[in-house]
């Protein structure tokens, strides 16, 4: 990365911190995401958007991370916006677009996240109209969505971009109850919706999987730094003995070990982000090792800063918590770390 390009990202960064700080543990407002800009970071100019790329993009959902922040940017950063830029072009496809990164319109793309499979959604042509049929069982921030865009598959094997309405007769959004408060997820069922439109797609849900997995590896890197960072601070003021207890040896080796886990995970991550960026063939086994290594490892580490914070790393107030289950919900979405792993060593047979 040149210089011109990191001082953009350290930017970025800083922004994106303060501002998610702001919001503490309430849902951050979506006029405060709409503000920034954030919505349109990777949306084309031409649509008033920035123009970025995944890499800035990789920024943000870090530091969202980071903050433990309840939003549905990430869902559509890495999702929604993605999706609409790949579609056949037509006036309410740019319609939607502009309205989305305007902060009018919170589009939320239907994949289930518990599941590897395809969705399962199918088109039916009546007197009435195109109506749509299927179910995704675990769908992140559809309870926030003003429109689903849901993936479907032709006979022929080509791939549209469905858009529906919620409130649509037919269509129906359940919440699915979480440990992890931070986050929203629901079961949407479909049975003859009437759709709003359909679109051409050039990109697959193998490809929108990818993307997702580096994003919840960004996510978890996000986090788990944050979790090495509050408990070398807490290690250095917390006395026991009269010591500081980062002074005792067992101490040390635990942070230096969080410390090597971030490390990797890191180096993980920008692979997967590089790879997305870039196109590249193989970006799903980076994405893979990606999200194999750095949401597990992400579990450990908020588990080892729960333990050296000592008592209070179990109360409420410490916010240890909130991290442990975010880092435990991370590591169950679009693949677990042994699906992908199975997935990896699946090249080798």
């Amino acid at each position: 990365m040149n210089d011109e390009f990191a001082e953009f990202h350290n930017e970025l960064r800083t922004l994106a911190r303060e501002l998610l700080k702001k919001a503490g543990p309430d849902p951050v407002p979506w006029a405060t995401v709409t503000r920034a800009g954030w919505p349109g970071l990777a949306a084309p100019v031409e649509f008033d958007g920035a123009g970025a790329t995944f890499a800035e993009v990789a920024v943000l959902l870090g530091e969202v991370g980071r903050a433990a922040a309840d939003t549905a940017l990430p869902t559509v950063l890495a999702l929604s916006v993605p999706a609409l830029i790949d579609v056949a072009a037509d006036a309410l496809r740019d319609e939607v677009l502009r309205e989305t990164i305007a902060g009018l319109v919170l589009p939320v793309l239907v994949l289930d996240a518990s599941s590897a499979a395809d969705p399962a959604f199918v088109l039916e042509s009546t007197s009435a109209g195109t109506t749509l049929s299927g179910t995704a069982e675990f769908v992140l921030d559809a309870t926030a969505a003003d429109l689903l865009l849901v993936p479907v598959r032709e006979g022929s094997g080509n791939w549209l971009l469905v858009a529906v309405a919620p409130g649509t007769p037919g269509l129906s959004i359940t919440a699915v109850p979480l440990v992890d408060a931070t986050r929203s997820a629901a079961t949407v069922i479909a049975d003859r919706a009437a759709v709003r439109a359909v679109w051409g797609f050039r990109g697959t849900p193998a490809d929108l999987r990818a993307r997702a997995a580096v994003s919840i590896a960004c996510d978890s890197l996000g986090s788990a730094d944050a979790m090495l960072a509050a408990t070398v601070d807490y290690v250095r003021v917390r006395e026991q003995f009269g010591r500081p207890v980062g002074s005792f040896q067992a101490v040390k080796h635990a942070c230096a070990d969080m410390l090597v886990q971030v490390t990797l995970a890191r180096h993980l991550v920008d692979a997967g982000v590089r790879a997305v960026v870039d196109g590249a063939a193989d970006a799903t086994v980076a994405a893979a090792m990606a999200k194999a290594y750095t949401t597990g490892a992400a579990v450990r580490v908020a588990g080892a800063a729960m333990q050296l914070h000592g008592g209070y790393g179990y109360t409420w107030d410490s916010g240890v918590h909130v991290h442990l289950k975010r880092a435990t919900l991370n590591r169950a979405l679009f693949g677990t770390p042994a699906a992908h792993r199975k997935t990896l060593a699946a090249r080798y047979a």
